[in-house]
């Protein structure tokens, strides 16, 4: 895995999943996310439950299809399971095919935008800190798309970064989550060059706006 020193030098564009990102961004996931790993294994665990009579699992904002790679490993041959993965990154895609490639996945892959990709009906859709990079304008009607497309009984799965409605609290947030990167081995200068970096391209929500 190849560490993330993307933000050790200025920038000169806005953050994007470019190839630069794609190359680092399993050790970015793990240093930048805190309780990642165990987001992943709720993850993985809610979809098996939701898959005993098998259907289609999507990962929305696949990336290096990680997660589904995960799934794939723990849901058996006996089970009649599709895992399909979308990125609108090429790189991402790229990057996800040679891993998959490397274990010998039936995991399928597109390079597309979620917002228009023609869904079949599925038991599974994950969307795990995909929601907070789509424009705001249109983050309902992808949501409506989600309801829309799965089966009755299927399960939603989503992570997103949220912002505090309580301002006090929210910086105390921030500052947690700042010591958190620090200790992960990132400089304040990388915490900063990236926070900079994400303005206006990742935009979070409050709990209460994510639920209505």
């Amino acid at each position: 895995m190849k560490t993330d020193t993307l933000f050790t030098k200025p920038i000169s564009k806005q953050f994007e999943f470019d190839a630069d990102v794609a190359a680092v961004f399993d050790d970015m996931l793990l240093r930048s996310v805190p309780f990642y790993k165990e987001s992943q294994t709720l993850t993985r665990r809610f979809a098996l439950n939701a898959l005993s009579n098998g259907g289609i699992v999507y990962d929305l904002g696949c990336s290096t299809a990680s997660l589904l790679l995960e799934i794939e490993r723990s849901i058996g041959k006996e089970r009649d399971v599709r895992l399909v993965g979308i990125d609108n990154s090429v790189a991402m895609i790229e990057h996800a095919r040679k891993k998959l490639e490397a274990y010998g996945s039936q995991i399928e892959l597109y390079e597309g935008d979620i917002l228009t990709f023609s869904y079949e009906k599925a038991q599974v859709i994950i969307s795990n800190y995909t929601l907070q990079f789509i424009r705001p304008m249109v983050r309902d009607a992808l949501v409506r798309t989600i309801s829309d497309t799965l089966n009755e009984g299927g399960v939603f799965i989503f992570s997103e970064k949220v912002v505090s409605e309580d301002p006090k609290l929210n910086k105390e947030l921030i500052d947690c989550y700042y010591d958190f990167k620090k200790v992960q081995g990132y400089s304040e200068y990388e915490i900063v060059q990236k926070r900079e970096a994400l303005e206006n391209v990742l935009i979070p929500y409050t709990m209460n706006e994510n639920i209505q």
